[in-house]
């Protein structure tokens, strides 16, 4: 009896073990030659360039320096900010790997027509993985400072 009970623990923690170190692996956020720049964008949402960014969907591009690789994405969402890298994530940085958004709803790559949801970054066609994300804070008045 206590031999199958032991038996038992035994492989109820060699399958926990197995789960928790299989959920540890980092996943690949892009393709190895993705460029790793320094990220370091203020707006401030109170200004009338950035009105878009008021409602929820709404989304500009940011094209100045240290905003990514291609210039940045930023989307309102009903939960804060989405902000992506313009440079498409499963390509090598090429002549046409830009990221543009189209009808407001989808980020599309218009080397290999990759198409992600706007506000979620979920891939939907000739993708596996999201657009590289960058982190944001939101102060009380509205200075939307976006970093990695």
């Amino acid at each position: 009896m206590t031999v199958k009970f032991s038996s038992a623990i035994s492989a109820i923690a060699l399958i926990f073990s197995l789960l928790i170190l299989s959920s540890c692996r980092e996943r690949e956020e892009t393709v190895r030659c993705f460029p790793d720049v320094p990220v370091n964008v203020i707006l401030n949402l109170n200004l009338p360039a950035y009105y878009e960014l008021q409602n929820v969907n709404g989304w500009i591009y940011v094209n100045e320096q240290q905003a990514g690789t291609r210039g940045l994405i930023v989307v309102r969402t009903t939960n804060g900010f989405k902000i992506y890298d313009r440079n498409a994530p499963h390509l090598c940085p090429g002549n046409d790997t830009t990221l543009r958004v189209e009808n407001g709803i989808r980020i599309v790559c218009p080397q290999d027509g990759a198409e992600w949801i706007l506000i979620t970054g979920e891939p939907i066609k000739n993708a596996q993985i999201s657009p590289k994300t960058y982190r944001y804070n939101l102060d009380p008045s509205g200075i939307l400072t976006i970093f990695n």
